[in-house]
C-alpha cells in the first residue's frame, strides 16, 4: 500500500504539459510522478533529469535501459525493476537478452563492453558502492569520457527512483505490473510492497 497515495491527474492541471511529454516517451505517466506532483517544480526538474539522464546520445541502443534495470535490480526496487525491464521491452530489446541479463557475465548475449558497463551498474546499485577501480579499467577500454557519464547519470538518476519508489511504497501501474509478472516472477520478482 502506497504510503502517499498518487494524486489524481485531473486536478494537476498545471503539469499536463510534463506529462503529455513523459506519457509519449513512456506510454503511460507513472504514479511516482504523481506522489511527486505534491511538489511541481520537483516533478518538472526530475523529468528534465529524466530527459537528459536517459537520452544517452552517445551509447550503443539498448545500453543505457540494460544499465538501468541492473542498477534498480542491485538496489533492490521491484518498483523500478518492472519499469526498466518493461521499457528495454518496449524499445525493441531482445527478449532472450533481457533474461539472461544477470547471466551478463558468461551469456554469449552480451558484448565486453555491456559486461563492464553492466559490473558498474550492478556494483554501484549497492550501498555502500561496491564500483572499483579496476571496473573503471575496464569501463575505459570500451567507452569514451562522455559515455562514461552517460553511464553513470543513468545509474545516478534510478538511485534518486529507487529510493524515492521503495519509501514511498508506489503502486505499480497496470502495464509494467503485467510485464514484470510473465517476464520478471520466474527469476524472483513478487512486487514488494509496490502492488
Amino acid at each position: 500500500m502506497a504510503r502517499l497515495a498518487p494524486l489524481d491527474r485531473k486536478d494537476l492541471p498545471q503539469l499536463e504539459p510534463m506529462f503529455q511529454l513523459v506519457e509519449a516517451s513512456m506510454g503511460f505517466v507513472p504514479n511516482s510522478m504523481f506522489i511527486m506532483a505534491r511538489k511541481p517544480g520537483l516533478v518538472e526538474a526530475f523529468a528534465g533529469l529524466g530527459l537528459v539522464a536517459m537520452q544517452g546520445e552517445n551509447l550503443p541502443d539498448g545500453l543505457g535501459r540494460l544499465v538501468a534495470y541492473m542498477a534498480s535490480h542491485s538496489s533492490g526496487c521491484q518498483y523500478c525493476q518492472a519499469h526498466t525491464h518493461h521499457q528495454a521491452a518496449r524499445d525493441g530489446l531482445p527478449g532472450a537478452k533481457l533474461d539472461d541479463i544477470w547471466n551478463y557475465e558468461r551469456s554469449d548475449l552480451f558484448s565486453e563492453a555491456e559486461r563492464a558497463a553492466l559490473r558498474v551498474a550492478q556494483s554501484a546499485g549497492v550501498t555502500p558502492n561496491e564500483v572499483t577501480d579496476a571496473d573503471f579499467v575496464e569501463l575505459r577500454k570500451h567507452f569514451s569520457e562522455i559515455q562514461i557519464v552517460e553511464i553513470v547519470s543513468i545509474i545516478a538518476f534510478f538511485g534518486f527512483l529507487n529510493r524515492w519508489n521503495d519509501t514511498f511504497a508506489t503502486p505499480l501501474e497496470s502495464g509494467p505490473l503485467a510485464h514484470a509478472t510473465s517476464h520478471l516472477a520466474a527469476h524472483g520478482w513478487t512486487g514488494g510492497n509496490h502492488v
